[in-house]
């Protein structure tokens, strides 16, 4: 763009759809809505650290405004271009909600691509100009050879498993030998690596545009920055600090490289998106794009003064997602990143703020919510709520909608409260096991609106969570006040790392039993990224802001820890291989030659007996009887009591019980392909303590 920066173009009225900028026949359209400014501007700039635009462009309100869409067309523009808005109106912030400020530069909340490299959070928060400290908006070009790539519908909802992991994180750490690490491209680079760990899908931390600056004081004097990236801005843009040319406008072209890339290998790509709230913040935040177009519109606002931001998410504001134009600019969004960009799916951070109406109470017909479900561009996509908010309103199992999975958080808490020992959790146990039919048969729901985990980013990894039973969070600079108190974990017998060989081997165990379980469960099972290979982040459960080895992936753990690696690969592979572990429906029995077998049978400490009102019992064993004629029946027994337990095999009329599981044996003994089980003979098997034992019949 540099040569044409001297020059002055031509303008006509434009096109408010689309709304953003989009290179047509003659130009570049650019649109944005603001429904109550009186005077708006379009600014150009040649470069992304252009201090000054090159040409401003004043819209006229009788030629250049349909209804609330500015919109101008500026003529042989080329694509490359740099450019933001600037919006006055009126000033009526108490009872009308207005922030117009025309000295602020306004990113384009429609952008296809931004560039942060002049960005100062803090001159956007104070008064007055913020011209060289803004950031700028990419006019992106179209063109691309996806070279015949789809959205993968392929693979069946049943089959999933999805490695939940964060872009940067994933190949920043000098281990990693990326050649751009931190980056999309970098992702493509550990593909190998993903494919032969046997996942389906990987689910991406936030990749919109987010602001790295967003943290608070405290934590930015320890030169700590966002990390995580729950601090979006722009959502049709690719985060440039993923990008290895964001200034040349790459944005859209690299990441689609790394779709491309994952379909090639048969991974889906699930990405977790932030509408809860903006980058923004609160009434003392930064004016970047929402608050200078439209604060009124965007945001839940206190009815009784405007000025004041309500607040469901802990962050200083609320996106007003169930407003009409909010609303279709989220659908619109999600479909973009679908159609456009290939995307397989979607995360929803904090979605029961997506249920709130306007005034913010629950609405459980959300126009958004519903719009989402029945659109026809999202059918084939996967779409995951958290299905809470930080206020409170929590919808665990009572989402709504029906085509809505969500987070099972009550799943992780049992399956690590019965782990670490807990007495009496086996009846609970056994509901999350067998898919969660108590949250969502009754509403004809399935077994699949279940995202079963143990771990994921927010919180202990999976090592943590059996080395420390408290968090230490203090590199974090909020004196160990973030991040949550409530664990659930159990340090084996000592806090943190340590030498002792039997804690540091019950450890191992330990984590072996929560991947077996994970595994075993009917449901989507989700991975926290490093978990397979026990990255640790030293018991520190809230790393948003630790973007360092505290938060990255270790790639030497892969041969430190390659034991609990081939363990996790041989379970994904075993749960691959056993259809009655990836049910569509919920257990009620397997019609066979015109007969009902039952697909599953509870057993306790004997077989047949469960025992379901023992509040003592800490071991749940079970049955599952095989779904496909090639496919072996399943006896699973879970013993998470200190002593050993004598179990009874189930009897068989033909064949035998082969050991398949026992995670209590060392490495290569704890998991074992069907050519090299063992055959059980004796019609008892010997369970050892606090161990996950699978049989398969033959």
């Amino acid at each position: 763009m540099t040569d044409n920066a001297t020059r002055s173009y031509q303008t006509r009225p434009g096109n408010r759809y689309p709304a953003g900028a989009t290179v047509v026949d003659g130009g570049v359209n650019f649109s944005i809505y603001s429904r109550h400014a009186a005077h708006v501007e379009l600014l150009l700039f040649a470069a992304a650290d252009s201090v000054a635009p090159f040409q401003i462009i004043p819209l006229d309100s009788r030629l250049q405004r349909m209804f609330f869409f500015w919109s101008v067309l500026v003529v042989d523009l080329p694509a490359g271009v740099h450019y933001a808005w600037r919006i006055d109106g009126p000033e009526d912030v108490h009872q009308s909600g207005f922030r117009f400020d025309r000295e602020k530069v306004l990113l384009d909340p429609w952008a296809r691509g931004v560039t942060d490299t002049l960005w100062q959070r803090a001159a956007a928060e104070a008064p007055g100009s913020n011209m060289a400290t803004s950031m700028r908006a990419v006019v992106e070009s179209a063109e691309y050879d996806w070279e015949e790539d789809e959205p993968l519908g392929c693979i069946r909802p049943e089959k999933t498993i999805i490695y939940e992991m964060h872009v940067g994180g994933f190949t920043r750490h000098p281990s990693s030998g990326a050649r751009r690490p931190g980056t999309f491209l970098g992702v493509i680079e550990k593909i190998p690596y993903l494919m032969e760990l046997g996942v389906t899908h990987v689910e991406l931390l936030p990749v919109m545009a987010f602001d790295e600056q967003d943290v608070p004081a405290g934590v930015a004097e320890l030169g700590l920055h966002n990390y995580w990236g729950y601090s979006t801005h722009s959502y049709f843009s690719p985060h440039p600090g993923y990008c290895v040319s964001p200034h040349a406008g790459a944005h859209v072209h690299e990441f689609r490289d790394m779709v491309k890339a994952l379909h090639q290998a048969g991974i889906g790509v699930i990405l977790d998106v932030v509408f809860n709230h903006t980058a923004e913040g609160g009434a003392g935040g930064p004016v970047i794009n929402f608050k200078g177009i439209g604060n009124e519109t965007f945001y839940h606002l206190d009815p009784q003064d405007r000025a004041i931001y309500r607040d469901y998410t802990g962050c200083g504001n609320t996106f007003n997602c169930n407003h009409p134009l909010v609303a279709r600019f989220i659908l619109e969004c999600l479909e973009y990143w679908v159609r456009e960009m290939h995307v397989d799916g979607f995360r929803f951070d904090l979605a029961s703020v997506l249920s709130r109406g306007e005034n913010g109470q629950p609405l459980y017909h959300a126009p958004v919510l519903w719009n989402i479900e029945f659109s026809n561009v999202l059918s084939e996509t996967r779409i995951i709520a958290e299905a809470w908010d930080a206020a409170g309103l929590y919808q665990v199992g009572d989402f709504p909608g029906f085509r809505w999975a969500e987070w099972n958080g009550r799943y992780r808490d049992v399956v690590r409260s019965f782990v670490r020992g807990d007495k009496g959790m086996h009846s609970e146990l056994a509901r999350r096991f067998s898919g969660s039919s108590d949250l969502y048969q009754d509403d004809d729901r399935l077994p699949l609106n279940s995202i079963n985990f143990i771990s994921c980013h927010d919180g202990f990894t999976l090592l943590d969570l059996v080395s420390y039973n408290e968090k230490h969070n203090e590199g974090n600079g909020e004196q160990n006040r973030d991040g949550n108190n409530h664990n659930l974990s159990w340090n084996c017998g000592a806090e943190g790392e340590t030498g002792e060989r039997d804690i540091v081997e019950l450890r191992r165990r330990q984590a072996k039993n929560f991947m077996a379980i994970l595994l075993l469960s009917q449901g989507v099972p989700m991975i926290n990224a490093g978990d397979e290979v026990l990255r640790t982040q030293h018991g520190n459960n809230n790393v948003w802001c630790q973007d360092n080895e505290l938060g990255w992936f270790d790639w030497t753990l892969l041969e430190k820890n390659r034991d609990m690696l081939r363990f996790t690969q041989r379970m994904i592979a075993f749960r691959k291989r056993h259809a009655c572990l990836m049910h569509t429906r919920f257990l009620n029995g397997l019609e066979r030659e015109g007969h009902l077998f039952p697909d599953i049978t509870w057993h306790g400490e004997r077989f047949n007996q469960p025992s379901w009102e023992d509040h003592n019992l800490r071991v749940l064993s079970c049955t599952l009887g095989a779904v496909e004629s090639w496919e072996e029946d399943l006896f699973v027994i879970m013993n998470m009591q200190p002593k050993q337990l004598v179990m009874p095999l189930p009897p068989v009329a033909e064949g035998n019980w082969y050991l398949a599981i026992d995670t209590a044996r060392a490495c290569p003994r704890d998991i074992l392909r069907p050519a090299d089980q063992p055959l059980q003979s004796a019609p008892t098997c010997t369970v050892q303590p606090r161990s996950v034992v699978v049989f398969e019949h033959r």
